[in-house]
C-alpha cells in the first residue's frame, strides 16, 4: 500500500477463486475499508482468503449522500478498496460516480488488474479481436432492445454483449432478426466456472441449440457477434423503382417494417432490403 491514500479498484474472480492475484489479496487486507457491490456475496470471497477488513455496501443505487460519505473517507486519508460481485469493477458494475469524484478531488485512483469476463471471453472466441465494441447489457424492453441493435447493425467491429439467463433467448432472437440468421456468433457461458461452455454458430444454429438444450440458458453469458461485412457493390444495387419505394417506406416506418413490406411488394429478399435501408438511412 502506498504511503498516500487512494481508491483501489480491485478485480476479483469471475468463477475460479484461483484467478485472484496476490496483489489483490494484499490490497484488500491492507485497505482501511472495502466498498462492495453486495456485502453478503463478497463475504464468502473474503472469508475464503482470510481477509477481515471491514466491508460496507456501495452499488448503483447508492444515492449522492452515500457516495459523498465514501468520498469523505478518502478525503480524510482512508484507503478504500472497491470491489464488485465478480470481475473488474465499473465494467457493467458500480463505481463510476465515486471514481469520477475522487479524481476531481485529486485523490489517487489505482487499478488492481485481474479477471474480466469480456476480455476472457474474447480471447478464446476465435473472432477478430483487434477492434471490438463492448455494448454491455441490452435493454429489457423489446422496443429499446431493437433500437440499440439497429444502431450497431452495420458496425464492422466484433460486438460484445453481457446477458442474463432469463433474457438470453429474447436477446438472441432479436439479434438474429436485426443482424441476420447467418451472422456468426459465439456465446461464452459460465466463464472460469465448472460448466464453462463456448458455443460457436450462426444465429439460426444458436437459437436451435438454446431451444433444445435447457442447460445452455443457465448461468451468465457473454455474447460476441462477428462484425458487419458490407456486400460487394457490383451486382448488388437495387432497381430505381425499388429504391424509390423503399425511400417512401423508410419515411413512414421503422427500417425492419419497411424492409418486410418492401420485400412483399417487390419480391426482393427482406435481408437485402434491410441492409440497403441501414446503409442509406443516414443519407436521408
Amino acid at each position: 500500500m502506498n504511503s498516500t491514500n487512494a481508491l483501489y479498484i480491485v478485480a476479483t474472480p469471475i468463477g475460479n477463486l484461483g484467478d485472484i492475484s496476490q496483489r489483490a489479496i494484499d490490497t484488500l487486507n491492507k485497505a482501511d475499508i472495502i466498498a462492495a457491490e453486495d456485502t453478503r456475496h463478497s463475504a464468502k470471497l473474503l472469508q475464503h482468503f482470510g481477509i477481515d477488513t471491514r466491508v460496507l455496501p456501495y452499488h448503483d443505487h447508492s444515492n449522492e449522500a452515500q457516495t459523498a460519505k465514501w468520498l469523505q473517507r478518502l478525503q480524510q486519508g482512508e484507503n478504500v478498496a472497491l470491489i464488485s460481485d465478480a470481475g473488474t469493477p465499473l465494467i457493467s458494475d458500480p463505481g463510476y460516480r465515486l471514481v469520477r469524484l475522487a479524481r476531481e478531488q485529486g485523490i489517487a485512483v489505482i487499478p488492481i488488474p485481474g479477471a474480466c469476463a469480456v476480455v476472457a471471453a474474447l480471447s478464446a472466441a476465435g473472432l477478430p479481436s483487434d477492434r471490438f465494441s463492448f455494448e454491455g447489457f441490452l435493454p429489457a424492453k423489446n422496443t429499446a432492445r431493437f433500437s440499440r441493435l439497429d444502431a450497431v447493425a452495420t458496425d464492422s467491429r466484433t460486438l460484445i454483449f453481457y446477458e442474463s439467463p432469463h433474457r438470453i433467448q429474447d436477446s438472441i432472437t432479436a439479434m438474429a432478426e436485426v443482424f441476420g440468421p447467418d451472422r456468426q456468433v459465439v456465446m461464452a457461458r459460465e466463464i472460469s466456472k465448472t460448466y464453462e461452455t463456448f458455443l460457436s454458430a450462426t444465429f439460426a444454429e444458436l437459437l436451435q441449440i438454446l431451444d433444445t438444450d435447457p442447460n445452455q440458458v443457465r448461468g451468465e453469458m457473454v455474447v460476441m457477434v462477428q462484425g458487419y461485412v458490407a456486400p460487394e457493390k457490383e451486382g448488388d444495387t437495387l432497381s430505381d423503382d425499388v429504391e424509390k419505394m423503399m425511400a417512401v417506406l423508410m419515411d413512414e416506418l421503422p427500417l425492419k417494417q419497411a424492409a418486410a413490406i418492401g420485400a412483399k411488394l417487390s419480391g426482393e429478399k427482406k435481408n437485402r432490403l434491410y441492409k440497403w435501408a441501414v446503409e442509406n438511412k443516414t443519407e436521408r
